[in-house]
């Protein structure tokens, strides 16, 4: 029989041998070791190697992420995209305008022709002048606007293509005329014999023999408190360098048809126009053409003077 030092040997060398294989005896409850007898030492319950340790550093731990309870912020809202048509395509170049070829203050042949034409269609009462004023813009818009172009009152290259295709090549008589208005349809009175023949409505005086034009020129007549007679006179008396006796003024190439009226040249009417008047007189304002007429007008000639 083994003794019991023999056996306690024996025991221990058990545990030694299940420690080294890593075996592990369950504790039971209160902490006991199983199947220990009163007064003896515990076995060891659980064999914890010590650690061993490592030649590398420890790693890092990873930060945890972040609690999944936790409520994220709202994201801010992106705003609609709005659509924004491109622009019409601008043209490279604006279509110029056509080119002015007369306008106010021009002053040439071509006005000549210019108001020739416009007196073909109605738009230009007077004769031609060759001087673009505001009677020949005002000619110019009124045709523009009856043919539906910009009335500008300037004559540019569509506006001149429109009036030429409308009118004729004017003669050289419309277009140096002898007067600066169109001279009137004669009174039956002066279709014979020799005649001063005076329109009051075109303000032309026209010299006829037997019904036909020799001359023709612009005349002006009396203020309406000095009116010019009508009616059929004859020439009484002729004065080279007349000088009227009751207004102190001269009164050249005077030929008297009715008391102390006549027919005479007038530098006040040469130098201002129609924007004065007479006093009764017909006024003539080129002299070279009064004078010519005074050489051949005799006394006892036809005065016929009407609207």
């Amino acid at each position: 029989m083994l003794s019991t030092s023999a056996l306690r040997r024996g025991l221990a060398t058990a545990a030694v041998l299940a420690a080294g294989v890593g075996c592990t005896v369950q504790p039971l409850p209160g902490g006991g070791a199983a199947d220990a007898k009163p007064g003896t030492v515990p076995l060891t319950t659980e064999f914890t190697p010590p650690p061993v340790p490592s030649p590398w550093p420890s790693p890092t731990p990873p930060t945890p992420p972040a609690d999944e309870t936790t409520t994220a912020p709202a994201p801010t809202p992106t705003p609609p995209r709005t659509f924004t048509p491109a622009p019409d395509p601008t043209p490279s170049r604006t279509p110029s305008r056509p080119r002015t070829l007369m306008a106010n203050g021009s002053e040439s042949e071509r006005v000549r022709e210019l108001q020739a034409r416009l007196q073909q269609t109605g738009h230009f009462e007077l004769n031609p002048t060759g001087y673009y004023g505001s009677i020949t813009v005002d000619a110019v818009s009124s045709f523009q606007q009856d043919r539906g172009l910009t009335a500008t009152g300037a004559t540019d290259a569509l506006t001149w293509q429109r009036l030429v295709g409308l009118t004729r090549n004017p003669t050289r008589a419309e277009l140096h005329p002898s007067t600066s208005r169109p001279v009137a349809k004669p009174d039956p009175e002066c279709m014979k014999g020799r005649v001063m023949c005076i329109s009051k409505s075109s303000r032309t005086l026209t010299w006829m023999i037997d019904g036909k034009v020799k001359s023709a020129m612009d005349v002006r007549f009396g203020s309406q408190y000095t009116p010019t007679r009508e009616g059929a006179f004859s020439v009484g008396w002729k004065s080279r360098d007349h000088v009227s006796t009751l207004y102190d003024t001269p009164m050249p190439y005077a030929m008297f048809f009715s008391g102390g009226q006549a027919v005479h040249f007038s530098a006040d009417f040469a130098a201002r126009g129609y924007e004065g008047a007479s006093h009764g007189c017909v006024n003539v304002r080129d002299e070279k053409k009064v004078a010519s007429l005074f050489d051949q007008v005799r006394t006892g000639d036809k005065v016929v003077i009407y609207w």
